[in-house]
């Protein structure tokens, strides 16, 4: 789906010289950020970022590991 936003000239010349340093268009940089914002649907990344975050966590100075 195309979106059409308005910004301003040098927030967006701004905005493709950060997704150029990070090694992505902005129309990525922009996609990722979205997603993020919305939430993840896909099941498989879901599991992958629960693995990622399990045992990391601390409550009161003790480790919490799974």
């Amino acid at each position: 789906m195309n979106v059409t936003l308005s910004v301003d000239a040098q927030l967006l010349a701004r905005a493709r010289k950060k997704a150029e340093a990070l090694g992505k268009s902005l129309n990525q940089l922009i996609r990722d950020y979205l997603q993020s914002l919305a939430g993840v649907d896909d099941r498989n990344e879901s599991i992958a970022e629960f693995k990622r975050l399990s045992g990391k966590g601390k409550l009161a100075g003790l480790a919490l590991s799974m």
